[in-house]
């Protein structure tokens, strides 16, 4: 039989999961949402679809090799344990333990970051293919990057390498900082969305889309929508995600020397419109050689660079490219 592998991308709201042949190919998909899920309850969801996945692979007359599981927080590989700050319970979660203990003897378990994951499935199945020094920017509903240098994904001393929500790129510094950073705050999904809501408040400027608008539920999809009906409002906030954009390319250029950013997440997505203007702002900023040479790309993988990346965290059994 020839041997499949399955990926698993655990999210803050959902989890994507999927079956993938030797070649990459998606055999198979699912997902649930969490529905406030927390603590083992959640492991019970990821453990639920893989045992999903491994009935599937069976039916079609194939054997599960490895698993591979994409999380939104910090890997521990010493202790083989995850912190996730969006899970309840799920300070020091022994993920693979419980997962190892709920699947066929001979199944590997890998897990590792979304962040990590996003660069590993967009240099084997995307934009980044072939390149050994690249940067995954995650912009969604918070701002995460996995970096690629010398072929060897970096992760720092404590697995946290690529927390760039918490880059400092204004000032003075505001309180809403201490929860997800500066650049977080002003420039993912909901930073795009409350900041929307602040100026709403203050000015009267809007009259067209925003005013329509429910405050209380407002989203970033909502902002880039208005953008497209010309509301003042709208534009005011995304030339400031730009601005706040084309500096971390630039820091991100001037401290790692990329071949490439690849844009991914939520937001980009509708974002990706802004790339011309992201990399005119990140000039004033860069690094002026590096930022001549590097290129900005959307997402070829889309929604799916972190499934990818889990299933090839599975196939390799390994947490870097080869």
């Amino acid at each position: 039989m020839t041997d499949s592998v399955i990926g698993l991308d655990l999210g803050g709201t959902k989890v994507a999961a999927a079956l993938f042949d030797p070649s990459g190919r998606l055999a198979d998909r699912r997902t649930a949402a969490l529905e406030h899920r927390t603590g083992r309850a959640v492991g019970a969801l990821l453990s639920e679809l893989i045992h999903a996945l491994l009935d599937s692979a069976a039916r079609d007359g194939t054997s599960v090799a490895g698993i591979g599981i994409a999380v939104p927080g910090i890997y521990r590989d010493r202790t083989e344990t995850v912190w996730a700050p969006n899970i309840p319970g799920w300070t020091d979660y022994p993920l693979v333990a419980e997962m190892r203990a709920g699947v066929p003897n001979g199944v590997t378990v890998q897990v590792d970051s979304d962040r990590a994951c996003a660069i590993l499935g967009e240099t084997w199945r995307g934009g980044a293919a072939g390149v050994r020094n690249a940067v995954f920017l995650v912009v969604g509903t918070g701002i995460g990057a996995g970096i690629l240098v010398d072929g060897r994904i970096l992760r720092g001393a404590g697995d946290a390498a690529g927390a760039i929500g918490w880059l400092a790129l204004d000032r003075p510094y505001l309180d809403g900082y201490e929860a997800v950073g500066c650049f977080e705050f002003h420039a993912s999904g909901p930073g795009i969305a409350a900041k929307a809501r602040r100026l709403l408040a203050t000015s009267d400027a809007s009259d067209r889309a925003l005013r329509r608008q429910d405050m209380a539920s407002l989203t970033a999809r909502d902002v880039f929508a208005a953008y497209d009906a010309q509301d003042p409002v709208a534009a005011r906030v995304l030339d400031e995600a730009v601005g706040y954009w084309g500096m971390a390319v630039a820091n991100l250029v001037s401290l790692f020397d990329p071949e490439t950013i690849v844009f991914g997440g939520g937001v980009f997505g509708p974002a990706t419109r802004f790339l011309e203007r992201i990399r005119q702002e990140a000039q004033r900023w860069a690094q002026p050689v590096s930022i001549r040479r590097v290129t900005l790309q959307a997402s070829q993988l889309g929604d799916d660079a972190v499934l990818y990346g889990a299933g090839r965290l599975a196939l390799t059994g390994q947490r870097e490219p080869s």
